[in-house]
């Protein structure tokens, strides 16, 4: 493996935990900044002008461009080491987040929200890979749990850390937060992570990649690009075939590369391609609504921006709670009858959102938000196991950066596709003309997100009936799993 260049005292079992702490901060600098944007939108859009409405495109780039990058962060780590990518991750974020600060339009913040997500894609694989490099086979499942723990709590504190900024300071401080922990981690990086590399990396598909980042790309453009940029019906529609087409001739080129980034046959196993097309679909769903809670419970029932956050702490504390009972019930019940009926539970609870309004008792929201915040860990749980379970050890790691990517997919387009409709029945009620059309607005597109979800469930129905032992979880690179 190596050409290895280690740092003092690296080896050594201090510094070993040191290197879990720094990898655990990394990942939970990644996920509170997935999350606490999003109980910032109001205020960020009026500070910039914007309608709180069109904000979308903030939470898109970054999910999107994370997505672009996953698929390269391995191999960037083998070509030039972990060190020096993990660092270079630091330094991107952190210039991304005071690129976020400095933005005084739409635009230039959500090119600063690209820069930051080039750094928030290495961060946890890239930490990942040097975790598994540094401790021993039999620790390393331990060493990452230590390191998933801070995924859960960047969910939990984001949202009510971001409206609490918001109403004590402002906006921009939600990223200026990042930049002494970015600091303190570039220093710590250079003293104690080892510069593990390997000396044989095969070459790069760059081909691959870029059918595959272009596809990604175009066809996220194609439903932000139609409310949000002006396109047009003809120009977005173009948009979606070049996006398909991309994506079509990378699997034509991956049947006959050597070295494809992800190899066709890993869609042999069925649970791995169910898995996958489960996460796509399921996920468009819920990646939208830690978009759409925040906002709706602003802009349409009148909470304050710490109140809104506040009243996201339900959803994830349930979560937490739920993983504990989640390996049990699917061993009990199995995969597919856990994911067809919580993917159907999860739907109709994502609908039952539209019956807010401004006159529903605090309690029925936070137990609305409970009980959809701990059907949706159960789903994510068993999402991520069914599609990993039955690789081996050659293919797994394939598997689980493919899993990654597509996660991080469907979140981009989950949160474009929750922008779009959101805009288009904005329009129909005349928000800004017609009195209550923003709470009518957000009850119709909770209705339909709800409906995407529930006819994802027809997916985990092909499953194999007799899958039941789930594996260990890994940590989710969007840390809302």
């Amino acid at each position: 493996m190596s050409d290895s260049l280690v740092p003092p005292l690296a080896s050594t079992a201090g510094s070993r935990r040191l290197l879990l702490w720094l990898v655990a901060i990394g990942f939970f600098m990644q996920t509170l900044d997935a999350t606490i944007i999003n109980t910032a939108l109001p205020a960020m859009a009026a500070s910039l002008g914007e309608s709180p409405l069109r904000m979308q495109s903030v939470v898109v780039a970054y999910s999107l461009t994370m997505a672009m990058l996953i698929p390269a962060s391995g191999w960037l780590a083998d070509r030039f080491g972990t060190r020096r990518v993990f660092m270079l991750a630091i330094v991107l974020f952190s210039l991304g987040s005071l690129a976020c600060a400095a933005s005084r339009g739409l635009s230039e913040l959500v090119a600063s929200r690209v820069l930051q997500g080039l750094g928030g894609a290495l961060l946890l694989p890239v930490g990942r890979l040097a975790v598994l490099r540094t401790f021993p086979r039999g620790e390393f499942l331990q060493a990452m749990a230590f390191v998933a723990i801070p995924g859960l709590i960047g969910p939990l504190l984001g949202p009510t850390l971001g409206g609490w900024l918001v109403q004590v300071a402002s906006w921009h401080w939600i990223f200026l937060i990042n930049l002494p922990v970015g600091l303190i981690g570039l220093l710590a990086t250079w003293r104690f992570m080892p510069d593990a590399r390997n000396a044989d990396t095969p070459r790069f598909d760059l081909a691959g990649y870029a059918l595959l980042a272009f596809g990604m790309v175009s066809i996220s453009l194609a439903i932000e690009g139609g409310t949000e940029m002006g396109l047009g019906r003809g120009n977005t529609a173009v948009l979606a075939v070049f996006g398909f087409v991309a994506l079509v001739v990378y699997w034509l080129h991956a049947a006959r590369h050597p070295r494809p980034l992800f190899s066709p046959e890993l869609f042999h196993v069925r649970t791995l391609s169910v898995g996958l097309m489960g996460n796509l679909f399921c996920r468009l769903g819920s990646g939208a609504m830690p978009f759409l809670i925040p906002i709706s419970l602003q802009v349409a029932l009148g909470y304050s921006p710490f109140n809104a956050g506040l009243m996201m702490l339900p959803t994830a504390l349930a979560g937490m709670a739920m993983k504990r009972v989640a390996t049990p019930l699917i061993l009990r019940l199995g995969y597919r009858t856990v994911l067809v009926a919580n993917t159907a539970i999860i739907g109709v609870l994502m609908a039952s959102f539209a019956l807010a309004t401004p006159a529903t008792p605090w309690a029925l929201h936070v137990a609305l938000l409970a009980t959809f915040g701990a059907f949706n860990s159960l789903q994510f749980t068993a999402m991520n196991t069914i599609t990993l379970k039955d690789l081996d050890g050659a293919s797994a790691s394939s598997g689980n950066g493919l899993l990654s990517m597509v996660q991080m997919l469907a979140m981009s387009l989950g949160v474009a596709i929750a922008g779009a409709v959101l805009s288009g029945f904005s329009r129909a009620f005349g928000a800004g003309v017609e009195p209550g059309a923003a709470l009518h607005a957000f009850q119709a597109t909770f209705v339909t997100v709800g409906l995407i979800t529930l006819a994802s469930a027809a997916v985990f129905w092909q499953l194999p009936a007799e899958a039941r032992a789930p594996q260990p979880e890994g940590p989710e690179v969007s840390g809302h799993g």
